[in-house]
């Protein structure tokens, strides 16, 4: 028992090493990281301005975009130390079942962070610009730098945080907690937990809110012809 603590602290530890050089490389990435967050603004407002409010700004953001970049790097080697400590103790049928979840997560989270910036963000971008330069009374559009790449960062996680959905449902299917059967019959009432859940994770506008949804019904579909049939 000693040992397996040992192991598993040694295990952490190297982690956190790992996520620490991560951090520190991180800062060298940030603005190119930050660039490419801006654009696809820059694309639906050539010209535009954004604002830096306060002096720290340009910190606070190169620090957040290397903790993020940490975050993204680290999240591999952690997962391979996890799987390492935990494999032994697994049945042949438990390590094929869950090696491909392991696999296909990081996959669908990067699709669902990819399809956010290539078809989403164009979209949002483009609507809200043309609302606000719309108005009837004359205005200046100046986002501030640090909100901006919140509502970027937050919608990138929430699309990839939403595209697990498939392997969440198609997981509870293999072990047998969710039915086929049961998955189909409550369609409708999924329809409408899929646009809640949109609801939750997007910020608080309706298009981003329905551009989440409409590919989470198409994955909630897909879903069920994987399911195991009853």
């Amino acid at each position: 028992m000693l040992q397996h603590f040992v192991e598993l602290r040694n295990r952490i530890l190297w982690t956190m090493l790992f996520f620490a050089i991560a951090v520190v490389a991180g800062f060298f990435v940030a603005p190119y990281v930050q660039e490419v967050l801006l654009q696809p603004l820059i694309a639906s407002w050539p010209g535009g301005t954004i604002l830096y409010t306060r002096v720290t700004d340009g910190l606070m953001i190169e620090f957040r975009l290397a903790l993020l970049f940490a975050v993204f790097a680290a999240t591999p080697f952690a997962l391979y130390h996890i799987w390492s400590f935990a494999s032994p103790g697994l049945q042949p049928s438990e390590r094929r079942f869950f090696v491909p979840m392991l696999a296909i997560s990081p996959v669908l989270f990067l699709a669902g962070a990819a399809f956010a910036y290539f078809v989403i963000f164009p979209v949002i971008f483009d609507f809200f610009i043309s609302l606000n330069q719309t108005r009837a009374m004359p205005s200046v559009l100046l986002p501030t730098a640090t909100d901006h790449l919140a509502f970027v960062i937050n919608l990138l996680k929430a699309f990839g945080i939403a595209f697990q959905l498939p392997l969440v449902l198609i997981a509870l299917n293999r072990i047998g907690v969710l039915s086929r059967r049961m998955v189909v019959k409550s369609r409708r009432f999924a329809m409408v937990g899929i646009f809640i859940f949109a609801a939750v994770l997007t910020p608080p506008d309706i298009l981003s809110q329905i551009l989440l949804a409409l590919p989470l019904l198409l994955l909630f579909e897909i879903s069920i012809l994987f399911m195991k049939k009853d």
